[in-house]
């Protein structure tokens, strides 16, 4: 049987907790297990951290790094070192200086028991609730042989948890010699460790309870880790009315069939140039208006660009920041991870109410990933319903390569992940360039299904009168049709 949340244990990092359902079991063990310099004694402190706030007595058994150096990169971190009791049994110099055979860990003195009488004595008087070993692998030097240091280990845990303390203990693996051979002896493991994205946490064994399952990202920083859960859309949800949502243009509202849905996701697709942004920047204009809070995250240009051309086109950027209707923020994807930029949604979501999200664009979102394409449906589509659930409108801005000539609805073949489709398309007519708009799909109701001529002004956008009298308008080179006898009266010139 799973054990109540309200009797676990916080680990002092939120994103971890909420990977673990809550934070650690009682009176369990649990490895940290990754590459050297991957944040596990950092991830210990934080631990044994949170137990001093809870009034509980932390203990740190340090076998390996020198303590004065361990304390001095503690506290650069913000951990309070005096408030933690420390077991050193690290080796010194003077063990490598009086041993000139260098045996500097000698089995049969292990054995003889000295350190594991220390070990005891500290624990009693110490009587820790939560304990940290660093590394527990530091072990299998102390003992005679691979059967000698599985005894050893399993002891030491079983007196650690018969004393009344969770243990974490660090492992680290080597080429030859890793440490799937212990892991039989925790109730979980966190395993720590690095993606073409950046570093990953994991929790593959958790007795007693679910965990949530996947890849997850975390970030060492001037504060210690950063855990960023990868978003789980099945543990959300919001209350919303599905209604439409004004574009403020009506003759867009007519293409949508009154708007676009509250809590659907849409994509804007076109070329470069057509008025993608300015589009979904429209929608969060006449959100403002109703008081609405929205975001967008500008993975392509910077916000100054983005400021200057919708103060150009009459949108009210100045007014919608001032009075926290609008938030920018500008993404480097290069420097975030999907689940960084999942928590950055969430954290807009459930912390400011806000109700519409322009992500600007998907190609650069894709970076985040670095390369790894076979995911990136799999986080959007993830980014998407978690945002669906909330009744958040999801707008998503689409680059497609051509200009002109064959069409494509979207250009990372995301199409399957919209509710809304709505296309923007360069026109050669009589040598002149101009604009269309038209809707290829929205889910929840009809739509209207012809194209009409899309202009970007100091006023705004303008939308004309569906173009009936063409034909080819999606190749971007349309030919006029001759009314009267259904032939072509034109070329595209």
């Amino acid at each position: 049987m799973s054990q109540a949340l309200s009797d676990r244990l916080s680990t002092g990092i939120d994103g971890l907790n909420e990977i673990l359902r809550g934070g650690l079991i009682p009176e369990r063990s649990y490895m940290l297990r990754g590459r050297a310099g991957s944040g596990k004694t950092i991830l210990g402190l934080h631990v044994l951290q949170e137990g001093v706030r809870a009034d509980e007595t932390a203990l740190f058994i340090n076998l390996e790094e020198d303590l004065d150096d361990l304390k001095a990169n503690a506290a650069a971190l913000g951990f309070d070192t005096d408030a933690i009791e420390f077991l050193d049994l690290s080796p010194t110099a003077d063990v490598f200086v009086e041993d000139q055979s260098y045996d500097v860990f000698d089995a049969s003195e292990v054995e003889q028991g000295p350190l594991t009488d220390e070990i005891v004595e500290t624990v009693t008087e110490v009587d820790p609730d939560r304990v940290v070993v660093d590394p527990l692998t530091q072990f299998r030097y102390l003992t005679s042989g691979d059967y000698q240091f599985r005894k050893q280990i399993v002891g030491f845990m079983r007196f650690l948890k018969q004393q009344g303390a969770t243990v974490l203990f660090t492992v680290q693996d080597t080429e030859d010699r890793p440490t799937d051979d212990i892991e039989f002896i925790t109730d979980g493991t966190i395993l720590l460790g690095d993606a073409a994205y950046g570093q990953t946490i994991r929790v593959p064994k958790f007795r007693g309870s679910s965990t949530q399952s996947g890849e997850h990202a975390y970030r060492i920083t001037d504060s210690g880790l950063e855990v960023y859960p990868a978003l789980d859309p099945s543990q959300h949800e919001g209350d919303f009315s599905a209604e439409h949502i004004s574009a403020g243009v009506p003759e867009i509202d007519e293409l949508l069939n009154g708007g676009l849905s509250r809590g659907t996701v849409s994509i804007i697709s076109g070329p470069t140039g057509v008025g993608k942004t300015t589009l979904g920047t429209q929608f969060m204009k006449e959100a403002a208006g109703r008081g609405e809070r929205s975001v967008i995250y500008l993975f392509e240009e910077n916000a100054k660009t983005f400021l200057n051309r919708s103060r150009a086109v009459n949108i009210p950027v100045d007014d919608m920041l001032e009075r926290g209707t609008l938030q920018i923020q500008e993404v480097d994807a290069l420097e975030r991870s999907p689940q960084e930029f999942g928590r950055m949604v969430r954290t807009e979501v459930e912390e400011n109410g806000t109700e519409i999200v322009m992500v600007d664009g998907i190609a650069g979102y894709r970076l985040t990933l670095r390369g790894e394409n076979d995911t990136m449906l799999e986080r959007m589509h993830a980014l998407g319903r978690y945002l669906n659930n909330m009744g958040v409108t999801t707008i998503l801005v689409d680059e497609t390569k051509n200009i002109t000539g064959q069409f494509n609805a979207t250009q990372e073949n995301i199409s399957y992940l919209a509710d809304n489709i709505v296309f923007l398309r360069h026109l050669e007519i009589n040598g002149e360039l101009r604009k269309a708009i038209g809707v290829l799909k929205k889910r929840t109701s009809d739509f209207e299904r012809t194209l009409r001529e899309y202009e970007i002004t100091g006023h705004g956008i303008k939308v004309g009168e569906p173009l009936t009298g063409m034909r080819g308008l999606l190749s971007g080179t349309p030919e006029m049709i001759d009314q009267q006898s259904g032939t072509d009266s034109t070329d595209s010139s």
